[in-house]
Order: C-alpha cells, then structure tokens, then sequence
C-alpha cells in the first residue's frame, strides 16, 4: 500500500531522533504538525527498508534542489544523526549509482515534469530504462498528444546506443543531477512496452494499443500476445491457481470476478474448498454495485500476483516466453 507524505515525515521524524525532530516540527504549520504527529503515535516499529527508502528519497530530493533546505551537506547531517554508521553507507551506495540506477528513486511525477519537455524519442529510450510499475506511472502522465508516439518508440527500440546512452546522461546530470554509466544497451522494445502497459490503467493501455494498431497492426498483435491479462489467468493450471490463491484477498478477489468470465469463474471454483466457494459466492452476491476501476484494479492486483509468481518460476504462463511446456 502506498505511503502518503505525512505517514512518510512521520517515519522520517521518528527515525532521526527527539533532538533533530523538534527542530524540523518547529518549522512546520500546525495542522501539519497535527497530521504528521498523528501518524507518529499510530506508527510501530517500521521496516528497515521502507526506512532507509525515505531517507534516500529524501536525499535525492535536496540534491536535486526541489528543496529550500540546506543542501546535500545538510542531508547528510540528518541521515548521520538519525541512521549514525549506517548512513555512510546509504550516501556512498548514492554517490556509486549510475544515472540509470539513481532513476529509480526519482518520483514519477517529478520526472515526467521534465520529460515532457524533451524529445518524444528521448522520453522513450529513458522509459525503456525504468522499472514497468514507474514507467507507467511516467508513461499515463505524459499529454496525450505524445502518448502514443512515446509508446511507438518504446515498442520499436531494440538498442540504444551507448551515444545516445551519454545523451540521456547529459539530459539527467542537468535535470536530476544523478551520475554516469558507460555501454549501450540492447532491448525487446515491443516485450518492455507490454510490461508497462500490464500495469497501466485500462483506459490507457486501450489509447496506446490502438495508436500502435493505427500504425503496425502486427506490432500492436506481438505486444498483445505477450500482456499477461487477468483473462490469461483460465490457462494456468489448478496447481498454479491455487498457488495464486493463497496470496489473494476475498476482498479482491470478489471485486475481481465480478465481470470475469464463467470458464474463469469456473476455475478459480474448482481450485478452492467447498466452504471457500460458498463464502466467496455470499461476498459477490452481498456486494452492492461498484464502480469499473475498482473492479479492474482488483484485476490488475491480481495478475500481479500471477506475474511476480511466473517470474519466480512458481507458476507457468503456457505459450508465454517462447518456450514449449514440457
């Protein structure tokens, strides 16, 4: 579940210590003292990870001077004193990163901001780049006069160029002020564009595979053969099925098949107990009417699921990948 900005300084504040805190709540308006400190009595003991990315995210934010606050230097005082030894090693792994592995921190939000000022085939080669759940995030924030044609590059990019690599380098030295790296890198334009648009919206996958369509029919065709949609879900086996099924929620799932189809119904029924079916049919008959969106991000979690799953080698995708089942 995503982390709002207050449940983000909440976190941030209690990790930096009672000293470092009170300074910065000082500086803060009161209802956003009220927010913050709301979050801070409710918060447990809270993840290292989530930790340690909330202070990165927050470095890359002053660094890249979408701050008033003092700089890298003053960052850096704060992360020594709420994180002690182990903040050195968050600054040096930063000072490490390339341009490409820094992209990764950068909120999709402010990175579109300043992708949509450049060319359609820069924005392209740097979505390439990214990881699929911020490439869509980047990709459905684009105008939609650009959308389409950025979709085309991503889907026909096989290598960029390790030219065009110190481009788009230049570009984020200037913009992010994140690193270097060296080499070109080879892609399957067409294979990246269907992991984007697996976690894109349905609106916007709809616009992008029908921009392509207009202009490659059979490209618009390789990039949907290789979407993992959650109709898909009806050729899995039952093992993998029920594997599928232990990490889903009644809550989701009940909004999920609420426009499936019966094969898929069917087989989802099948896969579960007799009680679990009886259960699961009450919470679809019981639930009111509910909106499409809702329905289709039930969906999308779901094949999620199915996607982190397959990746692991958990489950299988038949006649996904290439390779024949044996």
């Amino acid at each position: 579940m995503p982390i709002n900005g207050y449940e983000k300084a909440a976190i941030f504040l209690s990790a930096v210590g009672e000293n470092v805190a009170s300074e910065i709540l000082k500086s803060l308006d009161p209802e956003d003292i009220g927010k913050i400190s709301s979050y801070m009595r409710k918060s447990k003991k809270n993840d290292k990870n989530i930790v340690q990315s909330i202070f990165q995210e927050t470095l890359d934010t002053v660094t890249s001077g979408d701050t008033q606050m003092g700089g890298e230097e003053y960052v850096n005082n704060i992360l020594r004193k709420g994180l002690g030894d182990g903040a050195d090693k968050i600054i040096e792994m930063v000072s490490k990163e390339s341009a490409m592995e820094s992209l990764k921190w950068v909120n999709p939000t402010t990175l579109t901001s300043f992708l949509i000022a450049e060319h359609p085939q820069t924005i392209a080669m740097i979505i390439c780049l990214l990881e699929p759940e911020q490439a869509s995030a980047v990709m459905q924030a684009l105008p939609d006069h650009i959308m389409g044609d950025v979709a085309m590059r991503v889907a026909t990019t096989e290598r960029i160029s390790e030219l065009a690599m110190k481009e788009i380098e230049e570009v984020l030295r200037v913009q992010l002020d994140i690193g270097k790296t060296k080499d070109g890198k080879t892609f399957k334009g067409n294979m990246v564009l269907a992991e984007i648009l697996n976690q894109c919206d349905r609106s916007t996958e709809t616009s992008i595979l029908e921009s392509i369509e207009s202009q490659n029919d059979k490209l618009a065709d390789s990039i949907r053969e290789l979407m993992l949609t959650f109709d898909d879900l009806e050729e899995i086996d039952d093992r993998g099925i029920q594997l599928i099924l232990k990490e889903l929620s009644t809550d989701d799932l009940a909004l999920a098949l609420k426009t499936a189809s019966e094969g898929l119904k069917e087989k989802i029924f099948r896969s579960m107990s007799q009680r679990a079916v009886l259960l699961l049919k009450e919470e679809m008959e019981t639930r009111g009417p509910v909106k499409v969106s809702e329905v289709e991000a039930a969906q999308q979690n779901i094949v999620k699921v199915a996607r982190r799953l397959d990746e692991e080698g958990k489950i299988v995708m038949p006649g996904r990948g290439g390779e024949e089942l044996v």
